[in-house]
């Protein structure tokens, strides 16, 4: 089922207003840096992820301040994209800016397949 044309255009205007934690993790996710191919601000069913490797049917999702707020929120998504056959990572955007190594360690053992 093809994208929505107005989803395709929100995942544009996320992927320009990116923030600084998605822009460093982006920097080092993109170009197959870790043998995978991810892409960013990607529609995943109803979804925006912030960033997938389809092939591996992995989402890493980004969280700010705002997500305390909407903790069921982001449960009920995360149930709805393993629903679709996803692993989802999620990380809080301040350890994407104090520990990128670790937040690299972490997908790259989901991607090998380690819990």
């Amino acid at each position: 089922m093809p994208t929505p044309p107005d989803r395709i255009e929100r995942a544009r205007q996320l992927r320009r207003d990116s923030t600084q934690a998605e822009r460093r993790l982006w920097y080092r996710l993109r170009g197959g840096q870790l043998g995978v191919r991810f892409r960013r601000q990607v529609p995943v069913g109803p979804f925006i992820a912030d960033f997938a490797c389809v092939p591996a049917r992995l989402v890493v999702e980004l969280d700010g301040g705002q997500h305390v707020e909407q903790a069921e929120a982001d449960a009920r998504r995360t149930r709805s994209l393993e629903a679709q056959g996803y692993r989802v990572l999620r990380f809080w955007n301040h350890e994407v800016l104090e520990n990128l190594e670790g937040v690299l360690q972490r997908i790259a053992e989901a991607l090998a397949g380690r819990p």
